[in-house]
């Protein structure tokens, strides 16, 4: 299998690596048929709703890592609704690439930003959620990315 240059610099040397102490948005997201497992913290200011300060932690193949770690630089500084905007395909572009069979990873950072949001929202009911994570969430769940042996 061959990976890019980036996915090998993301694998070998990931950015944003560990748990926010004081994250205020989590998502824990896996796929149970490959095993990979994703964590992602966020920390949102709360009167902009901007990304601050984002890490996480991944137990999977160094495709699972890279995109953990792409991820964190792609959405870091990003509002949230704006975190949103960027799916698996956009993380599959910045990493110059993902052999087929290792795209269901970056679905999984897709899925990892979502349930993040989601429990911030969840957590302050006075904000009303962009609808496209209502949107995102249901795509996301409909979508069979983790096919076996993947």
């Amino acid at each position: 299998m061959q990976y890019s240059a980036k996915v090998m610099d993301h694998f070998e040397n990931p950015r944003n690596v560990g748990v926010l102490e004081d994250a205020n948005a989590i998502g824990e997201v896996g796929n149970p048929r490959c095993g990979d497992i994703m964590k992602i913290t966020m920390r949102i200011n709360e009167e902009t709703d901007v990304v601050e300060d984002i890490n996480f932690q991944t137990f999977g193949c160094g495709a699972a890592i890279a995109v953990s770690s792409i991820l964190t630089e792609m959405v870091k500084g990003k509002t949230l609704e704006d975190a949103l905007k960027v799916g698996n395909t956009d993380v599959v572009s910045e990493l110059d690439g993902l052999p087929a069979v290792k795209v269901h990873c970056s679905v999984l950072g897709e899925e990892g930003v979502a349930a993040a949001a989601k429990y911030y929202y969840e957590r302050h009911p006075e904000k009303t959620p962009p609808a496209s994570l209502a949107e995102k969430i249901a795509r996301l769940a409909a979508l069979d990315v983790h096919e076996e042996g993947s």
